[in-house]
């Protein structure tokens, strides 16, 4: 990421769609078209694994490090695949357009996509399958399995299935797998149909000059894959359950910080292992994507260990990672490591020393830029830096609009308007902002499409240490037209990011 180029921040669900839900299919090509139009460089998504209702939807809990969510798989290709009629398609239900109900989603499209595995078990030739399968082995084999037994055992923790599952006994691997192989089987072939639509899409958006920016956090949940086959990499007690968990210290997104109860790392094990799991799922990010943001950056410098049990993230302290000993050995690896570090809360030099080393962008966020600091704020536009991303705001964030009518304080939309040179109503500020992204240093700039859009607090994305709510929103029909792609363009044109 040397020149200039800018790009838009939007997730797969929140892509329009019939199915209650975005997805794979003719629409995310048809956004691809959208971006090519405004000579857009760049798509940014967030994390593409397995969500559930149970963790607020969130992308960034997933039961795997390593698979995709289902929820994803278009069924309009599946219909031109021969895997589902139409008859099956008009009987799906009808969705509203505007949220996203993750439950009555699943459940519809599970049932679907039952149909679709039972017509694909009829055919005889099936060698992309298999070879998706032995491709995959490494993480598929585990993944199938766990979700046949979370689905058997009625949503209950791995740590709380019978002891002899619990602890991964071969014997009791073995028995499993022949007894649930048809469930394990379609778990599979859920797998083998997202892949194979979403690197069709990665195709069509490379042919067309547009780069995907996935999106890794940086832990996994305690009720996951991860944890189930790799316990020995994480702090977990004799009875395999944590005894520290993650989370950040107070900052600008809360007060109390952020207990996010992800179990921790034991970097001193991972580094005895060559950090084996972390370069099979870096590789595995890189083959998804073109460039990869790794949320939470600074936990691979030091990392804020909160004891279990606390309610609050007020009582944890920082402790070092190996950082510059794991990213030698990601190089080495991956002579060309395309990573952006999310760097927002809390950042100290080792931090900095590090991206700065290793060279890589970090993010700005323009919504932080206008407190009483202003000529000295490190993300004010004169103060970016060429190796950087830049963002009016992302999916942590309030729009700009929202932020402007429902958070700016008095003097801090005086401050903006200073910098502007004029004042500017709420029908114009999210423009105003993304012209300022557009004019800075910084090599790339992404702005979220509920901001290409001036949409207002309705249309946020995530409230951070909230759990109702969040990950609903969605692109709604005629929102991408040609006059929003030809103002786009032209902006993009007059700062040389086209």
């Amino acid at each position: 990421m040397k020149r200039r180029g800018s790009g838009v921040l939007l997730h797969v669900p929140s892509l329009h769609s019939r199915f209650g839900i975005g997805d794979l299919g003719p629409q995310a090509f048809r956004f691809v078209d959208f971006l090519v139009d405004a000579k857009q460089s760049f798509w940014q998504i967030l994390p593409l694994n397995p969500i559930e209702p149970a963790y607020g939807s969130s992308p960034y809990h997933s039961i795997s490090a390593f698979a995709c969510s289902s929820l994803f798989i278009s069924p309009e290709l599946l219909l031109q695949d021969g895997l589902l009629n139409d008859e099956d398609i008009m009987s799906y239900p009808v969705f509203s357009y505007d949220r996203i109900d993750y439950a009555a989603v699943i459940s519809s499209k599970r049932e679907l996509f039952f149909m679709a595995y039972q017509n694909f078990k009829k055919r005889t030739e099936k060698y992309d399958y298999r070879k998706f399968c032995q491709e995959n082995s490494v993480w598929l084999d585990d993944y199938s399995l766990f979700a046949a037994l979370k689905s058997h055992y009625n949503g209950k923790t791995w740590s709380d299935w019978p002891p002899e599952l619990r602890d991964r006994e071969n014997e009791a691997l073995e028995s499993a797998a022949t007894e649930f192989h048809d469930r394990i089987d379609f778990e599979k072939f859920l797998q083998y149909i997202f892949f194979t639509q979403w690197f069709s899409l990665k195709q069509y958006c490379g042919e067309r000059g547009i780069q995907i920016i996935g999106d890794m956090p940086i832990y996994v949940q305690y009720d996951s894959v991860d944890l189930w086959t790799h316990p020995e990499v994480f702090k977990l007690n004799e009875a395999k359950k944590p005894y520290a968990v993650a989370g950040v210290p107070p900052d600008y997104f809360s007060k109390t910080g952020q207990l996010w109860g992800n179990p921790l790392y034991r970097w001193d094990v991972l580094k005895d292992t060559g950090y084996r799991w972390w370069v099979q799922r870096t590789k595995h990010a890189l083959k998804l994507f073109d460039m990869v943001r790794i949320d939470h950056f600074r936990g691979l410098v030091g990392y804020w260990e909160i004891p279990a049990g606390e309610k609050t993230a007020m009582n944890g302290k920082w402790i070092e990672a190996p950082a510059e000993d794991f990213l030698m050995t990601l190089l080495r690896k991956f002579p060309y490591l395309p990573v952006i570090a999310e760097d927002l809360g809390v950042i100290t030099p080792d931090v900095r020393e590090i991206m700065s080393r290793f060279e890589l962008p970090g993010m700005k966020i323009l919504l932080f830029a206008f407190g009483d600091d202003l000529s000295t704020n490190p993300y004010i536009p004169h103060n970016l830096a060429k190796n950087c991303i830049v963002y009016p705001g992302t999916h942590d964030n309030n729009t700009v609009k929202g932020w402007f009518e429902n958070e700016a304080a008095p003097e801090e939309k005086e401050r903006l308007f200073q910098y502007l040179g004029r004042e500017v109503s709420n029908e114009d500020i999210s423009w105003e902002f993304i012209r300022m992204a557009m004019m800075s240093v910084a090599n790339l700039a992404v702005t979220s499409m509920q901001d290409i859009l001036n949409l207002g607090e309705e249309a946020r994305m995530n409230r951070p240490a909230t759990t109702q709510g969040n990950w609903q929103w969605r692109l709604l029909p005629g929102q991408l037209s040609i006059q929003l792609s030809k103002k786009l363009r032209q902006m993009t044109e007059i700062y040389g990011r086209a």
